[in-house]
């Protein structure tokens, strides 16, 4: 196989943040809220039983997350001004989110761009989330393309957003790579549209009969 281009999955794959419940806390104690970790996390499994996260994004845009925040501030009894509150965690989420870049990520990329092997990342997050993350840890310069739900008005595992990314860098299914820590997601999808998918498993928990890697830097094997 001839690797002209390697695509990378954004959450849990490049950058790693603080636990959600967490990020919940430390906004709303801002405004004098206090809620607790278990409150959070079982309005979130309920949430997630309700709304179908790609087609909430794909119809709403970040009107979705206000909306998921509201429901899962009303999950938690939280009556005063809750549109207000729903708003604010939307807009301070990665200002308090911890977010951090693997230690595999910035020898990976470089290494791969040293090599010229093209670049990309293909993730079910919003322009305006991705675009803030890429900028905060200083990663945006190492992308040759970025492809957001609302880029193509595809989320993963349709194939169509992966064959978008790759018509950008002029590169063929089979000469591109795509790692991602979703199975379903990331895995399915990629492997639908040609490409070859490798699953990051850096726990080494994944029991999938899937071809995965510990280590983003394993990708520089196939190059």
């Amino acid at each position: 196989m001839h690797v002209k281009a390697v695509l990378f999955d954004l959450g849990r794959t490049l950058v790693k943040t603080a636990y959600f419940p967490k990020i919940y806390k430390r906004i709303l104690q801002i405004y004098g809220v206090k809620v607790s970790s278990e409150e959070v996390l079982k309005a979130h499994r309920d949430n997630e039983k309700e709304f179908d996260v790609v087609k909430g994004q794909l119809q709403l845009g970040k009107d979705f997350w206000i909306k998921w925040n509201l429901r899962v501030l009303e999950s938690v009894s939280i009556q005063q001004n809750r549109r207000l509150l729903a708003k604010k965690i939307d807009e301070l989420w990665w200002e308090y989110a911890d977010a951090e870049v693997y230690p595999d990520v910035m020898e990976t990329l470089a290494q791969l761009k040293a090599k010229g092997v093209k670049v990309g990342m293909v993730t079910n997050g919003l322009k305006k989330d991705f675009e803030q993350i890429l900028a905060r840890l200083k990663l945006t310069n190492y992308f040759d393309v970025v492809v957001g739900i609302d880029t193509c008005n595809k989320g993963k595992p349709d194939k169509e957003i992966f064959l978008y990314a790759l018509d950008k860098l002029r590169v063929r299914p089979e000469e591109a790579v795509f790692v991602g820590d979703s199975l379903k997601y990331d895995y399915e999808g990629a492997k639908k549209a040609g490409l070859k998918p490798l699953l990051i498993d850096r726990e080494g928990k994944s029991s999938e009969n899937v071809e995965t890697i510990r280590n983003l830097t394993e990708v520089l094997q196939l190059v």
